[in-house]
């Protein structure tokens, strides 16, 4: 008997087509398709928080603030990834109707113990191959804890921690806010 260890690969094209009827949503990575699980409510809670706050501080700019329903292409990467937040200022995703962005200026993932480990580690080498990322940002549901990587002019990566008590400052879209309000409501904390 002849096994077959090689995985299944599923061309870009083919993994839109297919996510464009599906009922549940499935992240893309170099020929790969991984089912995403459902959140619960403490993440929810984080994610409308933020998303409220973020969209009512862009509300008079060219930016839009996206949820978990939209795409982001990787195109260096070979990956499409549903963030929990994105943001993006540039005309090119602002005036299409494609199911995914090219260029998030901002990216937040709130963590959960299934997903932490791989979005510090390869979602975050992914992600840095977008060219103009400028701060991915890793929410704990747990505790109040924000971890922001923010991008220098010279390319290099640097971590920002904010926690209870701190007011955390996305430089990318110049918001500030202490953690009380955005973690207001949340259930656990």
């Amino acid at each position: 008997m002849i096994v077959n260890n090689q995985p299944f690969y599923i061309s870009p094209e083919d993994y839109l087509e297919g996510e464009s009827v599906s009922p549940i949503k499935h992240e893309y990575r170099r020929g790969q398709v991984y089912a995403m699980v459902g959140a619960k409510k403490p993440h929810i809670v984080l994610a409308s928080n933020l998303a409220r706050l973020l969209g009512n501080h862009l509300e008079n700019s060219p930016c839009l603030v996206l949820t978990s329903d939209i795409k982001v292409r990787l195109e260096e990467a070979d990956c499409y990834y549903y963030p929990d937040l994105a943001v993006t200022c540039d005309e090119r995703d602002i005036n299409n109707t494609d199911e995914f962005i090219l260029y998030p200026l901002l990216v937040v993932e709130i963590l959960s113990k299934s997903t932490e480990k791989f979005d510090r580690g390869e979602k975050f080498a992914d992600y840095q191959t977008s060219p103009l990322l400028q701060e991915y940002v890793l929410i704990k549901q747990t505790e109040m804890k924000i971890e922001c990587f923010r991008r220098s002019d010279s390319g290099q990566w640097t971590s920002h921690i904010y926690q209870s008590g701190d007011e955390v400052h996305l430089a990318s879209v110049d918001f500030r806010s202490d953690l009380a309000t955005l973690y207001r409501k949340v259930p656990g904390l």
